[in-house]
């Protein structure tokens, strides 16, 4: 075979990071790179070509996730106008969906590399930096008066986290609606929301 361009090997370094970004939200960081390579299409032995270390591709996973999270959730015309609280509770219902519990791959980067953060601290600092930069633009769309959003944040990421690890028990979907009663204060709004969350 001859050698890849220079902008084909730009377009299949840009494949590799969002099919990493998707694989460990979905199953961790500890996946191989052989098997993201095989996802991606792709010969394990071009990642080295693209890539100094997996290291470098999970802080780039990482800053992909929530790039692509903030493309996704631009202040909406609704939250311009003063309509924040209906924006909230779209957000909180959104993440607290069965559909955001069952896709993780495609959810919110804040709980999809919340464990792997936890278990190496310090190892990945730039993907630490970015991390903690999401979770303090995530509350402040939750933010609220003198509220800063943080503990509602943590109610939702928390709860997120058990119902992925209770799924297929009824406690799954239980644990959805009780954080959400708790953040809207009333459990009244719609059962169960299936698009796409923010």
């Amino acid at each position: 075979m001859g050698r890849v361009s220079q902008a084909q090997a730009q377009k299949n370094r840009r494949h590799v990071v969002a099919i990493a970004s998707r694989m460990f939200r979905e199953k961790g960081t500890a996946v191989s790179v052989a098997d993201l390579m095989k996802a991606a299409g792709l010969t394990h032995g071009g990642f080295y070509k693209q890539f100094a270390s997996k290291e470098d591709l999970v802080d780039e996973a990482i800053a992909h996730a929530f790039d692509e999270q903030a493309a996704h959730s631009a202040v909406a015309p609704e939250e311009q106008a003063g309509e924040h609280e209906a924006a909230r509770r779209t957000l909180i219902e959104d993440y607290l969906s069965v559909w955001h519990r069952d896709h993780p791959g495609e959810g919110c980067p804040v709980s999809g590399f919340a464990a792997d953060l936890g278990r190496e601290p310090g190892q990945a600092v730039r993907a630490q930096d970015v991390y903690v930069n999401g979770v303090r633009n995530r509350a402040a769309r939750l933010a609220t008066g003198d509220d800063d959003g943080m503990a509602q944040l943590c109610t939702m990421v928390g709860a997120l986290v058990l119902a992925r690890a209770t799924r297929g028990n009824p406690i799954s979907e239980g644990l959805l609606q009780a954080a959400r009663t708790a953040l809207t204060e009333s459990g009244t709004g719609p059962s169960e929301p299936q698009q796409r969350p923010d």
